[in-house]
């Protein structure tokens, strides 16, 4: 700041026909009504939460919520990702450190009702690929795990092993048979979710296809 003793004030008379009377005064700019903010902390770990209240740079594309999806039905009739607050957390923190490089999370599928579960299992009955239902809850159903892939600044999604509800050999953690942009995009997410505390499911990748 400027001290006072060195502050002046001249006063200057403008003649009124320098100013035409067209010319409206500049308001002060006033603030939105409404300023979006982050809903608060949950207590606990446990309570379900929307991922976008919290990550409001991911984007989201439920797959189980339209036909694009092995089964080829509508699994579930919502379209708003809601995983537990304290894997939303973990997930927060790679945002992150993806968000540095110029890349963003798309999610494919968060959590998942148990009856979702049957109806997946019904027409998929293989472990490797669907948690059977019938010997306990899917971490999906939990509020655990979260399908997703990577998207850049403008929303397309980047090169990775494969896409949403693969059961080939590609969707596996051996990447011997993809390109090497797709190894490194896919390598990177696993490094930064592993990272985070999350474990990578052993036959495909989180972003992939973990826990289905």
């Amino acid at each position: 700041p400027v001290p006072e003793t060195t502050m002046a004030v001249t006063e200057m008379t403008v003649p009124e026909t320098t100013v035409p009377e067209t010319t409206q005064l500049e308001t002060e700019p006033t603030e939105p009504e409404t300023i979006p903010t982050m809903p608060p902390e949950p207590e606990s770990d446990e309570v379900f939460v929307r991922v976008l209240d919290y990550i409001p740079t991911a984007s989201q594309e439920l797959m189980y919520a339209t036909e694009q999806n092995f089964t080829g039905k509508v699994i579930y009739d919502f379209e708003d990702a809601y995983l537990r607050w304290g894997t939303v957390q973990k997930l927060m923190l790679v945002c992150e450190d993806l968000e540095e490089l110029g890349l963003y999370i798309k999610i494919w599928d968060g959590f998942r009702p148990v009856s979702a579960q049957f109806a997946l299992w019904e027409v998929c009955p293989n472990p490797t690929y669907v948690a059977n239902p019938t010997t306990g809850y899917s971490s999906h159903s939990r509020g655990n795990t979260i399908d997703l892939t990577l998207v850049d600044e403008n929303g397309l999604e980047i090169e990775m092993p494969t896409g949403f509800d693969d059961f080939s050999p590609k969707a596996d953690r051996n990447y011997y048979d993809c390109t090497e942009t797709a190894a490194n995009n896919a390598q990177l997410l696993e490094i930064l979710m592993e990272n985070m505390g999350r474990v990578n499911y052993s036959f495909k990748l989180e972003h992939q296809r973990k826990g289905i």
